[in-house]
């Protein structure tokens, strides 16, 4: 199989299961342990914390363990908002094409008396740091947008964004969840308070991710408990997971420039094939995206369909979202950026890693055309389309 959804997850690295197997058979104590044992494994737990500060350019005390991006993620935003509610802040800014886990997160504060303004995002799926400073009011209490967008690719002016926010004294949190470990990154140069990424998106395991947190910047405890994570994230600390994360992130940040070279290449020449397929559009902006991100939509199909057809031929795509795929609804990231329901539907996203090969573009190059070809064959609505009874969109 080729495996092409690594937006969805990676493979775990060698480093990274090298890093995890002594933590399981030998570091295998609680760190709150007073003991040896215990210590042992505490001491590991610090260093993990060191390693990905360092990738950061923070300090160890300002990395904070969590299960994953979305806790990370909710954590940041249900924090920022009772500070801000204490001081009589009600408004957040944040992007139409957010991750559903900062969505949902900011439908919750709704509820609760906030109020949100998403910033939309165009046809290339960004926003400008003007966008940003222009929605900014006396009461805004936090500016959240990602990095880079999970669907389509887009990388955001994080740094203008982050200079307009620290500017007006607003915090600014982003979900890198999709930009750790392939994009550069450095908290401190680019004003970022709060800044969410997920274990598993970079070769390590699934289940463990962190969140940054500034110093100085009050958190709310989510899980109520012990006093791990500085007390603001009780429950014994995932040990062999964050091993492995951290090796996994130090890995990926001192081959980031080879790998990023390596995907690129592999993914100009997938958009370059791709774009030859009649009625087809690349989604997102075509030169500042992720390094292996690739996502078209094709009309008079559904994207449905066309996954399950290109996984008999051996490859592993998605529509979108991995945290939605079972949803009939099309993607909001497509639609936020102008596309119309009925070409939403019909999406497809290649997301590649430096372990895939030139020999799998190839191949996905032969195979996605004639899928394409062969669901519009059986298409009433290409059909349609070809006959004239209905006008192309793209």
């Amino acid at each position: 199989m080729i495996y092409a959804d690594n937006a969805a997850t990676t493979k775990m690295s060698p480093v990274a299961l090298a890093a995890m197997l002594p933590a399981l058979e030998d570091n295998y104590g609680n760190p709150s342990s007073l003991h040896s044992v215990g210590q042992h494994a505490a001491e590991l737990l610090q260093s993990a914390r060191e390693a990905m500060a360092r990738c950061l350019n923070c300090k160890p005390r300002e990395i904070l363990f969590t299960s994953g991006g979305s806790e990370a993620d909710n954590q940041a935003l249900l924090s920022a908002a009772e500070l801000g509610r204490l001081k009589g802040k009600k408004h957040i800014i944040s992007t139409a094409f957010e991750h559903h886990a900062v969505l949902h997160s900011l439908k919750r504060l709704e509820k609760q008396g906030f109020e949100v303004t998403l910033l939309p995002v165009g046809p290339t799926g960004t926003v400008t740091a003007q966008q940003v400073k222009e929605a900014i009011r006396p009461d805004t209490c936090l500016v959240t947008v990602m990095y880079a967008n999970n669907e389509i690719g887009s990388i955001l002016p994080i740094e203008e964004i982050g200079a307009v926010c620290r500017e007006a004294g607003v915090l600014f949190h982003t979900d890198a969840v999709q930009a750790t470990g392939h994009l550069p990154i450095d908290v401190k140069a680019q004003h970022i308070d709060m800044l969410s990424l997920s274990g598993h998106k970079f070769h390590g395991p699934k289940g463990v991710g962190a969140l940054y947190v500034r110093q100085g910047v009050p958190i709310t405890s989510l899980i109520e408990g012990g006093a791990q994570e500085r007390g603001k994230r009780a429950g014994t600390e995932n040990v062999p997971g964050i091993a492995a994360m951290a090796a996994a992130l130090e890995d990926a940040c001192a081959h980031m420039e080879e790998n990023r070279a390596k995907v690129t290449a592999l993914r100009d020449k997938l958009i370059a094939g791709l774009s030859q397929i009649p009625h087809s559009a690349l989604n997102g902006d075509p030169v500042n995206r992720l390094p292996g991100n690739v996502n078209f939509c094709f009309e008079g199909i559904e994207g449905e369909s066309l996954l399950l057809l290109l996984d008999d031929a051996g490859i592993c795509a998605s529509s979108g979202s991995a945290c939605t795929s079972g949803s009939l609804d099309p993607s909001h990231v497509l639609l936020a950026i102008g596309r119309p329901h009925e070409v939403a539907h019909g999406s497809l996203r290649l997301s590649l890693s430096e372990w895939n090969q030139p020999w799998e573009i190839d191949h996905i190059l032969r195979e996605v055309p004639r899928v394409v070809a062969y669901l519009r064959s059986m298409s009433p609505v290409w059909k349609d389309l070809e006959s004239g009874k209905k006008q192309f969109m793209l």
